[in-house]
């Protein structure tokens, strides 16, 4: 390991780097290679000499005979860049490989990946299983250069790179994050989950907003349960015909850190005098809307944490009843609901769901490069069907609301959205299925 002083005597940059493991079952290799400590000695020199990376020391141990068989070897390799690690189990044909190297002077990954790759190779197991980590931040009070990853299920992740923390929260709900970030710029995580940033958050915002609201001949009044980021409400409010838009949020930090951190995503909704934010929780406030009969909208987003989190409740056939009681007629509610790809299940019971409350429920689906993913959502409602709607009579409409400023959301982009590919439609209820094939084939005569 190359420690440099930076003059704190802790020799933080030196940390920075890539740290690479493997589990490898049923090795082929020459038997010698997992008991003799001086073959597997020479092995990892060449290996680490034909990477490129520099030996300090090394070590290696054999244990004795275990039940009658040979016992396994345990080995370090002390690199200038960091270490190698190497254990066998011979009863099981089996090794344990661990490459780390520093990256402060230059970038060794490639070196290290190598290294491990060769080894791997030399062992020839039928298994294997490999992780790749990366280690330390350039600045250990901004964490500038952490990686934040998200897992899309059990078996996928993805992640960005992170020039420096802004800021941590942990309130009553969930844990609020704000990162800068060279791809996104000002990104914003819940709970390990992205949420939006500043330079992708229109695919999101303008598709769960638009489709509903275009189609809508004039909508005066919009409920946003959740979307405490502002966005959501933004694109809402380039309706003229707006009113009133009520935004229900659980988390009081989450529109604080909204305000101060995230003007590029709200761009002062925040401080139109046609926006009531009101803190608390979305079902209790509908509930109490409903109760009370004085409130209608119609518009409703649900700009919801995603179905498999803490909101699920607000994901169920009795919250969607519940909705429709605070819905104007003519009315349409919009949501996401998660990626078919990597959660095919979840989508298909949240679309059965829909169309046991909603006579009209149309998913679309486009992809969202802060989610990683083609992304799932849904237009529902009793009588507003958006899929009805020909392209230039949207493009009509946005031009005669004088809506100039829209990124990705226009009339061609309106139909585009309800096209769904094959592995989408097996997703949809078969009743709701025939009657989007019906709208289309209306809409396209």
């Amino acid at each position: 390991m190359v420690h440099v002083d930076d003059g704190s005597g802790l020799g933080w940059n030196g940390m920075q780097g890539l740290h690479l493991t493997a589990d490898l079952y049923g090795c082929q290799c020459d038997g010698a290679l997992l008991t003799d400590a001086s073959l597997l000695e020479r092995l990892c020199r060449t290996s680490v000499d034909a990477a490129g990376l520099t030996v300090v020391d090394e070590k290696f141990f054999t244990f004795p005979d275990y039940q009658g068989g040979p016992g396994g070897v345990t080995g370090a390799v002390l690199l200038a860049e960091s270490h190698l690690a190497v254990h066998t189990w011979p009863e099981r044909s089996g090794v344990t490989l661990d490459v780390y190297v520093c990256n402060f002077s230059t970038d060794n990954s490639a070196k290290a990946e190598k290294l491990l790759d060769d080894l791997i190779i030399a062992f020839s197991p039928r298994q294997q299983g490999t992780n790749r980590i990366l280690r330390g931040s350039e600045d250990p009070v901004s964490q500038s250069g952490e990686l934040l990853l998200e897992w899309l299920n059990e078996d996928s992740a993805y992640g960005f790179r992170a020039a420096r923390r802004i800021e941590t929260v942990r309130t009553p709900y969930q844990t609020l994050e704000v990162f800068e970030t060279p791809q996104w710029g000002r990104l914003f995580r819940l709970d390990g989950c992205y949420m939006t940033s500043e330079r992708d958050e229109f695919y999101y915002h303008e598709a769960i907003t638009h489709p509903a609201a275009i189609a809508h001949p004039k909508p005066a009044s919009a409920l946003v349960i959740g979307g405490g980021d502002g966005g959501s409400s933004e694109e809402l409010l380039k309706h003229p015909s707006i009113t009133r838009v009520v935004m229900a949020e659980l988390d009081a930090e989450v529109v604080r850190v909204a305000r101060k951190h995230l003007g590029k995503v709200h761009r002062g909704a925040f401080d139109d005098p046609r926006l009531q934010v009101r803190i608390g929780d979305g079902w209790a406030l509908v509930e109490t809307m409903a109760k009370e009969g004085n409130e209608r909208f119609d518009l409703v987003v649900l700009d919801l944490t995603d179905p498999d989190t803490p909101a699920h409740r607000l994901y169920t056939p009795d919250f969607f009843r519940l909705l429709k009681r605070v819905m104007n007629p003519g009315a349409a509610v919009m949501l996401h609901i998660g990626s078919p790809v990597y959660k095919p299940d979840l989508v298909r019971r949240l679309l059965a769901d829909l169309s046991t409350v909603f006579a009209i429920v149309r998913p679309l689906g486009l992809y969202v490069p802060l989610y990683g993913a083609y992304w799932g959502m849904c237009c529902a409602s009793d009588t507003l069907d958006p899929l009805a709607l020909e392209p230039r009579i949207a493009e009509q409409r946005i031009a005669d609301r004088g809506i100039a400023d829209l990124r990705y959301y226009n009339g061609d982009i309106h139909r585009a959205l309800f096209a769904l590919p094959n592995f989408f439609r097996e997703l949809v209820p078969a009743r709701s299925a025939d009657r989007a094939a019906q709208a289309l084939a209306h809409a396209v005569r």
